[in-house]
């Protein structure tokens, strides 16, 4: 029984190493591109949101005074 679970133990970790070797790591430069791209995509969302805000904000101060 111990053999066994040796057994299972030892082949989890070549399948584990085996899958590691496939993965293909991004580049340097793929790396900063798409962070660049995620911190311009948050700022203007961020940017629209607020504007939609105070929109919705000035309305609803005009309908209730």
């Amino acid at each position: 029984m111990a053999d066994s679970k040796k057994e299972n133990k030892t082949g989890f970790f070549k399948t584990v190493s085996a899958e590691f070797k496939k993965i293909v790591w991004p580049t340097k430069e793929s790396v900063l591109r798409q962070s660049v791209a995620v911190t311009v995509i948050a700022v203007v969302l961020g940017g629209l949101i607020t504007v939609f805000d105070f929109l919705i904000q000035y309305g609803v101060n005009f309908i209730t005074q």
